[in-house]
């Protein structure tokens, strides 16, 4: 039996205006078997340009745990229950982890 690989999950970040979207959006991922764990942090605060101009807003980060192959169907979903006109999708690989843990990421996924 071939082992996954650290490089074949990932951690997506997404940042969600309310607490409200942020678990909406963390339900949806798990139900839906697109990612094994969605910790959501609560009141951070985000800088960034905007049409020119300077903003600060609090926001919910999204921390989706998942197989890399789940990478389009979570933007697709992100995409589509999001409300902002951009959202922040940032994949990142995950270079290492507990076999354990990865094993259990596996285990929560449904193959599609």
């Amino acid at each position: 039996m071939t082992r996954n690989m650290p490089a074949d999950y990932q951690i997506i970040f997404c940042t969600c205006p309310d607490k409200d979207s942020a678990e909406k959006i963390a339900r949806l991922l798990v139900t839906d078997n697109k990612a094994a764990c969605v910790n959501i942090l609560p009141g951070i605060t985000s800088i960034y340009a905007w049409k020119g101009q300077i903003e600060s807003a609090q926001e919910h980060l999204l921390l989706i745990k998942a197989h890399k192959d789940h990478y389009q169907a979570i933007e697709q979903t992100l995409r589509g229950h999001h409300p902002y006109e951009v959202p922040e999708i940032i994949a990142v690989s995950i270079e290492r982890g507990l076999p354990e843990y990865l094993h259990w990421i596996d285990s929560c996924h449904s193959s599609k």
